[in-house]
């Protein structure tokens, strides 16, 4: 299993973990950030193997963020007892039938994965699980953890209920889909081109030296205001 997941430091108590035997449309960014009270850990990957022994966090309680509901967020957000997202996709966090969090896609994608993450495993073994939302957030809720805190951000365009979190001490900015360094996909269902447009033009104006997107790399602040503009040229 720890070959499966690869996680790398990126500030001090701040690390990525990916799934890199996945392929990259569903290769989705796990941030950890640690806390003097609590931990954080925003987004979750596909499920395909347990999430939380493979991840660098300690004997302190964890808050469970998922950015939005769509699989390669949530597979492994089960494995929380404190799970939040936004209302508005509580459905699709809770598993129930009709709502696009897009595990039908991922089951059937071609080589979803370049190599199995354990012997004899294959797609039919599967599913993902349903992780009830324990509490929700909205725009401008905190999340304290001792040392630090994050003011949730939401963001939706990609989803309904996308979310990202600001640490305005520090400086960073956990976007999830929101934006990030890659093709911006807003032609999925639930998508939603006009609430992305106001959503881009907002995250220009949002001060922050280091943002951790859903997929890609890491980017800067002048590096995301040009993947905003761009979009708000080209959908605007």
């Amino acid at each position: 299993m720890t070959g499966w997941f690869h996680t790398r430091a990126l500030d001090p108590g701040v690390f990525v973990t990916l799934e890199p035997a996945v392929d990259p449309m569903f290769r989705a960014s796990m941030v950890t950030v640690l806390g003097r009270d609590r931990d954080l850990q925003f987004d979750f990957g596909c499920g395909l193997l347990p999430l939380r022994p493979a991840l660098p966090l300690g004997a302190k309680p964890v808050v469970a963020v998922a950015s939005h509901a769509h699989v390669d967020h949530i597979g492994g957000f089960h494995g929380f007892a404190e799970r939040f997202g936004h209302a508005s996709e509580a459905a699709g966090f809770a598993g129930q039938p009709g709502v696009e969090t897009f595990a039908d896609e991922f089951r059937g994608w071609p080589d979803v994965v370049t190599t199995l993450p354990a012997p004899g495993w294959g797609i039919a073994d599967w599913t993902l699980r349903p992780a009830p939302l324990t509490g929700t957030l909205a725009d401008g809720d905190r999340i304290d953890l001792g040392d630090r805190q994050f003011t949730v951000l939401h963001l939706p365009g990609h989803s309904p209920g996308g979310i990202g979190l600001l640490d305005e001490a520090d400086g960073l900015f956990l976007t999830g889909d929101a934006i990030y360094d890659d093709e911006i996909l807003d032609d999925l269902p639930g998508a939603s081109i006009p609430d992305y447009l106001r959503t881009m033009d907002r995250l220009r104006s949002i001060d922050f030296r280091l943002a951790i997107g859903g997929h890609g790399p890491e980017m800067s602040r002048p590096r995301l205001i040009t993947i905003a503009e761009d979009y708000l040229r080209r959908r605007g």
